[in-house]
């Protein structure tokens, strides 16, 4: 159950919904409507966890990752699928750390396709090659891949990353910079 939960992770609302129904052997019992009908009570619960989200849930080493980065004037980016992100970087208190976020609105197609990482670097105004992604999911891995981008995967179970961490604890300046010097 594990690795199929891991699967879910960034890829859109509708692809996340026809996977698990998929998975339950429900994929044909549902028209288009029912589906969306599914998608939009599938959000409304997640968006509800969110209100008890806090700074205390902000994942061991980022905080400090994205201050370093700030001291570095390096421009960071978000790449997120989730229409949810600019209300979870509000909960957590890091949107201010962030130069630009892309807008998954306006995105056509979901990760494997690198569309949302290369919005990112140009809304940032910086060609994929000037750039480091960092996913904790395989789908994000893929795209970044596809974009030009150079990879850094944080967790187990992750093919094709150029960095592989084993948690965001190890995602450190002082890491990626020789990371970027060294690739």
């Amino acid at each position: 159950m594990r690795s199929f939960n891991e699967s879910l992770k960034g890829i859109s609302r509708d692809e996340s919904l026809r996977r698990i129904l998929q998975h339950g052997g429900k994929e044909g019992d549902f028209n288009s409507q029912e589906r969306a009908q599914l998608a939009y009570r599938k959000n409304l619960l997640y968006v509800h966890s969110l209100r008890e989200l806090t700074v205390n849930a902000v994942l061991p080493g980022i905080r400090s990752l994205l201050a370093d980065l700030r001291a570095q004037q390096i421009s960071v980016g978000l790449a997120s699928v989730s229409l949810n992100a600019p209300t979870i970087l509000a909960a957590l208190e890091l949107r201010e750390f962030f130069t630009f976020c892309a807008d998954a609105s306006q995105l056509k197609n979901s990760k494997p396709d690198p569309e949302i990482f290369l919005a990112a670097c140009a809304g940032l105004g910086v060609p994929p090659q000037a750039c480091i992604g960092i996913e904790d999911a395989q789908a994000g891995i893929d795209a970044i891949n596809a974009s030009g981008m150079r990879s850094v995967g944080i967790g187990a179970g992750l093919t094709g990353a150029q960095l592989l961490l084993p948690s965001t604890e190890s995602l450190t300046w002082p890491r990626l910079s020789a990371f970027w010097q060294n690739v």
